[in-house]
């Protein structure tokens, strides 16, 4: 079966030699986003939660152009520089959810890229 890579400008591009995300065998695996905007690719400036608001508009991007969507994910890794954000970060990711709620694992980090401090990706089921 191919593997299709995903590229969409309504995300920020790959920020090195990979992609956005791939499809394959039904499912899309995309690639950790970060608090980047794509028209500027300026880093979102904020707290953890404004941080993450921007990671999942890109991630949802990225999932759209891939044929899924968040409704679909089935897991995610959350990157947190720190877990004393876990709850705030927690409370954006919940808006953009709602009652779906994929398998999930959240782990602290030293670093990510950019120095910022969350990043996400995801798994889902192309629809």
């Amino acid at each position: 079966m191919p593997l299709l890579p995903i590229q969409t400008d309504a995300a920020p591009a790959a920020i090195g030699p990979y992609s956005q995300a791939v499809v394959a065998g039904g499912f899309v695996f995309c690639s950790g986003q970060i608090a980047m905007d794509p028209a500027t690719g300026a880093l979102v400036e904020g707290d953890v939660a404004a941080q993450t608001r921007q990671v999942l508009t890109n991630l949802a991007a990225v999932l759209d152009a891939s044929g899924a969507q968040l409704q679909t994910v089935v897991k995610c890794t959350v990157f947190l520089k720190s877990m004393d954000d876990f709850q705030a970060m927690n409370a954006v990711y919940a808006e953009f959810f709602g009652e779906h709620a994929p398998a999930r694992a959240a782990v602290e980090v030293s670093r990510l890229p950019r120095d910022v401090d969350v990043e996400i990706d995801a798994i889902a089921l192309c629809v």
